[in-house]
């Protein structure tokens, strides 16, 4: 007997028919002699029209705490009626909200992060023989109040839960077979990956592949989850999420990721001085903004610096930047939309040179700009125009031999990143 956590999101439930396949599977792994706890998101687009609901109601941004009382219903329905469809097939189940659980976090609406997990009615309940259902997205703070967790939340509540109940698995259902070399919806030969090391995968989260939260992974690799990313539609081999995968033969970068959620913000003309950075910035924190690329330049005594922050959080950002005017002293802030940022990740990048070359030489070739760089040991970025996603994804990937019928690149003698 092992010990399994299995998280759906939102499409794997999002119909009553849905709902009961589901119910099916767990059914099927309790009957194999596992004991399961099963973490699940809202169903479809529930989220969505509840916060559609919300903006019928109020003509300005509604009270946060007011907001996750809300959100976190669309859960609470999910855990019910998937223990329900378990009942009816001659299983017993217990459903749990977030707090039922004992998940605690941070006092922050709408962002929170979990800071403990007290599962002490999880283990009980499968004691007691049942399938236990977590409520995904959700805790609450030491005093009480309901929290949720932000977008992936549910990806972390599962990685979080296996790691408090020591699990021996922690299988997160989605709707496609697993982690792909980049997004099979724009390149049709895009290859399955049967396995990746934890840091490709955080990077490739935290760079817009949406197949997992970037906390989820963090979460999995500080407590060393056995994480795997498969089909709820199919019972097709996963992706495996790994301390250390295996290289493939002359692959170098392992997956092409991008994100159109993006904004940048320049300030110009700002006096040299110590600490200047160090203040827009802690100013941002503040706010939970999460900044990204940053690239500074300027002439004398002036510096100019630009970095980029999510599209959604651009209005708050620019606001923040003008409220502290004051102390900065900047000349001018503009702010450009509309932009891309592609990346390419691979842990072999390190050691293989011409990687970075290779990846500009492809942009550049379909006569396309970089606006900005930014780099790490095993992953470059570049920010572009968001004008020809489809024909710069397919570039990279054919060009690094990702391609199902292509022969893989090794490198060249240009550059070391």
């Amino acid at each position: 007997m092992s010990l399994i956590v299995m998280k759906f999101g939102g499409s794997s439930v999002g119909t009553p028919e849905r709902m009961k396949r589901v119910a099916q599977r767990i059914v099927d792994r309790k009957r194999e002699g596992h004991q399961c706890v099963v973490v699940v998101s809202a169903m479809g687009d529930t989220t969505d029209d509840l916060i559609d609901l919300s903006k019928q109601i109020c003509d300005v941004a509604p009270p946060a705490r007011e907001m996750d009382m809300l959100l976190t219903t669309g859960e609470q329905v999910s855990v019910a009626l998937l223990s329900m469809a378990i009942h009816s097939l001659g299983e017993s189940a217990m459903s749990y909200t977030g707090w039922q659980t004992g998940i605690y976090t941070e006092a922050v609406h709408s962002k929170a992060r979990i800071s403990r997990i007290e599962p002490h009615r999880v283990l009980a309940a499968l004691e007691s023989g049942n399938v236990v259902i977590v409520a995904g997205f959700q805790g609450m703070t030491e005093g009480g109040e309901i929290t949720t967790l932000g977008r992936g939340g549910s990806d972390t509540t599962a990685v979080a839960v296996a790691a408090a109940i020591k699990a021996d698995l922690c299988e997160i259902y989605t709707d496609v077979d697993g982690v792909y070399s980049t997004d099979p919806r724009i390149v049709k030969c895009a290859r399955k990956l049967n396995e990746i090391s934890y840091d490709e995968m955080l990077e490739l989260a935290n760079l817009g592949a949406a197949v997992l939260h970037p906390r989820a992974v963090e979460c999995a690799k500080h407590n060393q989850v056995r994480l795997v990313v498969r089909s709820s539609f199919n019972n097709n081999e996963g992706t495996h999420v790994k301390e250390e995968a295996a290289m493939e033969q002359g692959i170098v970068v392992r997956g092409i990721a991008y994100d159109k959620n993006v904004a940048r913000i320049s300030l110009l003309g700002v006096p040299e001085k110590p600490g200047q950075l160090a203040k827009v910035f802690t100013a941002l924190a503040k706010e939970q903004i999460d900044v990204d690329i940053i690239v500074q330049g300027g002439v004398q005594d002036l510096a100019d610096f630009s970095f980029t922050v999510g599209s959604d959080d651009l209005e708050k950002a620019m606001a923040i930047i003008e409220s502290i005017k004051p102390v900065i002293e900047y000349k001018q802030v503009t702010s450009q939309t509309g932009l891309l940022k592609v990346s390419i990740v691979g842990a072999g990048m390190v050691s293989n040179p011409g990687v970075a070359a290779k990846m500009f030489e492809a942009i550049s070739d379909l006569g396309i700009s970089i606006n900005m760089v930014s780099t790490s040991e095993i992953k470059i970025s570049c920010v572009i125009v968001n004008e020809r996603l489809n024909e710069v994804i397919q570039a990279l990937h054919t060009a690094y031999g990702l391609d199902t019928d292509s022969t893989a690149f090794v490198g060249g003698p240009q550059d070391r990143r």
